[in-house]
């Protein structure tokens, strides 16, 4: 099917979802944004609240659809997914959000969809992997948002650290978005120093405090409001820009991976250069040994979930379950 390349979905009306397309709306990356949830009152009573707003800010069209809206959608974003609570792992609700992230991307490829897709389901890297091996979509066409949020949440806890702006940073988290990601520290630069010369000696005792820090922001969020949504929404966007405008920009995305650092047939994140057709290079920076080995600790956990993985039984998307709407399911980003 021809691609509408101003037309995004969302699938998943919930937090996330709409959340990203508010934020959507407010850059003007796309003419027209579709949202797609089971529950149709939701999903127009938030595309007409958008809307509302839209008038006000960046005219574009913000209405609920369906699989078919979809079909032609340059890109297509996956929120849907199992909820979390508390400081349970992302990785403990792999298999419900794998039967819900196989159904809703059944209907999407059944609708004839063949644009890219962009997962932000937890937990993100399985799910990502569910999504291409479900879609039959080139790796390179399914990105996880994986930890550009993470390496985001670094550049800022350094930042409030070190009294000078995020944006001066440079600075990546990597490895799986969840509890075995790791800050990679040896190639982290502020203005082309590198890291740890421009904190000195006094502060490199802090590292594994502010990996850790970042490590549980997401749970730390929940715990305050019940759900994420900001941060992960802007990511969202964040990644459809480099898309929409060809930017070949370099972010850390949860991608497929073949051989990279001795690890392959599975997603985790590395810094991607990332335009219209999606993923088009993976690169591989100059990590450290203890950091290839932390990259391939999370290779492995990563691994031990997919193994021990199984699928939710009876849920149906756009059914009577809420089990396609991201309403519930948000809350571990």
């Amino acid at each position: 099917m021809e691609q509408e390349q101003g037309r995004v979905a969302i699938i998943g009306a919930g937090h996330v979802g709409a959340t990203a397309a508010y934020a959507l709306m407010l850059r003007a990356l796309f003419r027209e944004i579709i949202l797609i949830d089971n529950n149709i009152d939701l999903a127009l009573a938030e595309a007409t609240d958008i809307a509302d707003a839209g008038g006000l800010a960046r005219p574009s069209v913000i209405r609920a659809g369906n699989y078919s809206d979809a079909a032609s959608a340059q890109v297509a974003i996956l929120t849907a997914g199992a909820a979390t609570h508390g400081d349970v792992s992302r990785l403990s609700v792999a298999g419900q959000s794998a039967a819900i992230v196989r159904q809703c991307v059944a209907l999407l490829m059944a609708a004839g969809f063949d644009g890219i897709l962009l997962v932000a389901a937890n937990p993100v890297d399985l799910m990502a992997m569910v999504a291409q091996q479900e879609s039959a979509l080139p790796p390179s066409r399914v990105v996880g948002t994986g930890t550009l949020l993470d390496s985001n949440r670094l550049r800022t806890t350094l930042a409030r650290r070190l009294a000078i702006a995020p944006s001066s940073i440079d600075a990546m988290i990597l490895g799986e978005h969840g509890d075995t990601s790791f800050a990679a520290v040896s190639i982290a630069r502020i203005g082309g120093i590198p890291l740890a010369q421009f904190m000195g000696a006094g502060m490199q005792a802090d590292y594994g405090d502010i990996t850790q820090e970042v490590r549980r922001a997401a749970y730390q969020i929940i715990g305050g409001k019940g759900y994420t949504s900001f941060g992960i929404a802007t990511a969202i966007v964040r990644i459809c820009e480099s898309i929409v405008r060809n930017e070949h920009a370099i972010l850390p995305v949860s991608t497929w991976l073949t051989g990279e650092f001795d690890v392959q047939d599975i997603y985790l994140s590395l810094p991607c250069l990332i335009g219209a057709r999606g993923i088009e290079r993976v690169l591989m920076p100059g990590l450290n040994a203890d950091e290839v080995g932390a990259f391939q600790l999370s290779a492995g956990a990563v691994r031990n979930a997919m193994a021990d993985m199984q699928d939710v039984k009876g849920s149906k998307c756009l059914g009577t379950t809420p089990a396609c709407a991201d309403r519930d399911h948000d809350k571990s980003n």
